[in-house]
Order: C-alpha cells, then sequence, then structure tokens
C-alpha cells in the first residue's frame, strides 16, 4: 500500500466514522425535528454523486467511505420523513 492510499482510507474512516453518532442518536431518540430536510437530500446527493465518482476513478476508499455514508443518510432521512 502506498502513502496516498492510506491517507484517502485512513480520510474515509475518520469521516464515516464521525457520522455515527448522529445515526445512532436519531436511530435510539427518534427525534429527528431538529435536522434538517434540505440539508440531508443536498447531502445525499452529494454522496450519490462522490460513490459515482470513485466507482469511475475504481477508487475503493471513495466508493466505500461515500456508499456506507450514503446508507447512513438515507437511514436518517427515513427518520426524519417518519418521525420528522
Amino acid at each position: 500500500m502506498d502513502n496516498i492510499f492510506i491517507l484517502g482510507a485512513s480520510a474515509a474512516i475518520f469521516t464515516t466514522a464521525a457520522f455515527l453518532p448522529q445515526v445512532i442518536k436519531a436511530h435510539k431518540t427518534r427525534h429527528t425535528k431538529d435536522l434538517s430536510l434540505a440539508m440531508y437530500l443536498m447531502f445525499i446527493t452529494g454522496l450519490i454523486l462522490w460513490t459515482i465518482y470513485g466507482v469511475l476513478l475504481k477508487q475503493a476508499p471513495i466508493i466505500a467511505a461515500n456508499g456506507v455514508t450514503l446508507m447512513l443518510s438515507v437511514y436518517i432521512l427515513y427518520l426524519k420523513i417518519k418521525y420528522g
């Protein structure tokens, strides 16, 4: 593994892990009133685009980080729409 790959993989791990507390809190409390629907829609759109970009470049860290964060964000969006 080269240093650039390690850098990308590290960034992917940290940015995806940073999103977990929000997912856990929203899941436990079902409280999403303070979360912006517009922000999550734009965020999800960006994650879809980043994932496609990673696929086109064949870059596993970009695909994995954005794919996982996309799934977590879609779950929060689901909670926002259901309980929001």
